[in-house]
C-alpha cells in the first residue's frame, strides 16, 4: 500500500524528515509505504502572523490540489495532507476515487467517539479563523468546546527544536484551562506541524490528546484495507479534466527568478 502525504511546503530534506517523523511506523502494516511529498509553493513560512488569513489558506488549497492530482494515476492507494486545515482536501475529493484523507476531519470525528467535547488547541490567536471556517463546514460547532491559542509562533520546518519543553508545557497549560474552563473532555492538537509535542501533553492531562498526522494516516490505511473511500454522490467526479491549469502554477524556484 502506498500512501502520499502531501507536505505544505516546498521543504528541504531536513525539514520533510521532522515532519515525517509523525508517521506512527509502529501502527501500520510493513507493507505500508507512507511517501512525503513537498508541494512546489505556497505561502511564505517566515511572514508575521503567517496563515493567518483567508488569502494564505487559498494559495495553501491551491499547491495542496496540484500536488494530489497525479495521485491516483502515480500508483497511490490513498492521499493525506499534512495539515489539520484540510487544505484541498474537499476538491481532491472531487477529482480522485482513492481515498483522500483529512487530519483536521479526523480528529474531529475520533473526538467525537471519545467524549462529547472537545478544545483545540493553536499556536497563535490568528490562527483561530480557520477552525471557525473548518468547523461551519463540518457542521461541529456544537461538539466544539474552546479554541485556545498557546500564543507561540509556529516554526513549520524545525517544530519545536530547543524550544520545545517551554513551548509543550505552554500548549499543555491551555489545555488544561480547556479542561476546567470551558468542558472539554477530548483535546485536539490544531496543527500536524505540533505532533512532537503530543506525548507530553497526553502523559500530562486526563482528557484524550488526539494527534492528527498519526490518526489521519491510520485511518488511511484502515479504509483502503476496508475497501472503502468518499461517496462520489457527495464529491461527484469533475465533468471535464483541467488538471493542467494546476500544473502551471508556478514552482517555488520560478517565483525566485521573476521576482
Amino acid at each position: 500500500m502506498r500512501i502520499k502525504f502531501i507536505i505544505p511546503f516546498p521543504f528541504d530534506d531536513e525539514a520533510i524528515a521532522n515532519r515525517a517523523a509523525q508517521i506512527p511506523r509502529d501502527v501500520l502494516s510493513d507493507d505500508t509505504e507512507v511517501e512525503c511529498v513537498p508541494v512546489k509553493n505556497s505561502f511564505a513560512v517566515d511572514a508575521p502572523r503567517v496563515g493567518g488569513s483567508y488569502y494564505e489558506a487559498t494559495i495553501l488549497d491551491m499547491y495542496v490540489i496540484e500536488a494530489g492530482i497525479r495521485a491516483e494515476g502515480e500508483g497511490y492507494d490513498a492521499v493525506i495532507m499534512d495539515t489539520a486545515s484540510d487544505s484541498g482536501m474537499y476538491s481532491l475529493r472531487s477529482r480522485l476515487t482513492i481515498p483522500v484523507i483529512g487530519p483536521g476531519l479526523v480528529s474531529y470525528a475520533v473526538a467525537a467517539m471519545l467524549g462529547k467535547k472537545f478544545s483545540i488547541i493553536t499556536y497563535g490567536s490568528e490562527h483561530k479563523f480557520l477552525y471557525g471556517k473548518i468547523l461551519e463546514t463540518y457542521h461541529l460547532w456544537e461538539k466544539c468546546a474552546s479554541v485556545r491559542a498557546a500564543d507561540i509562533t509556529p516554526d513549520f520546518e524545525d517544530l519545536f527544536d530547543s524550544e520545545g519543553d517551554e513551548e509543550f508545557r505552554r500548549l499543555t497549560a491551555e489545555a488544561q484551562k480547556a479542561i476546567d474552563e470551558d468542558g472539554a473532555d477530548v483535546i485536539l492538537l490544531g496543527s500536524t506541524t505540533m505532533h512532537e509535542a503530543g506525548e507530553y501533553m497526553g502523559k500530562h492531562l486526563d482528557a484524550p490528546v488526539i494527534n492528527p498526522g498519526p490518526v489521519a494516516i491510520k485511518l488511511a490505511e484502515t479504509l483502503v484495507q476496508l475497501r472503502l473511500s468518499h461517496s462520489k454522490v457527495a464529491f461527484p467526479s469533475p465533468s471535464m479534466l483541467q488538471d493542467e491549469k494546476y500544473f502551471s502554477l508556478a514552482s517555488a524556484e520560478e517565483e525566485v527568478a521573476t521576482s
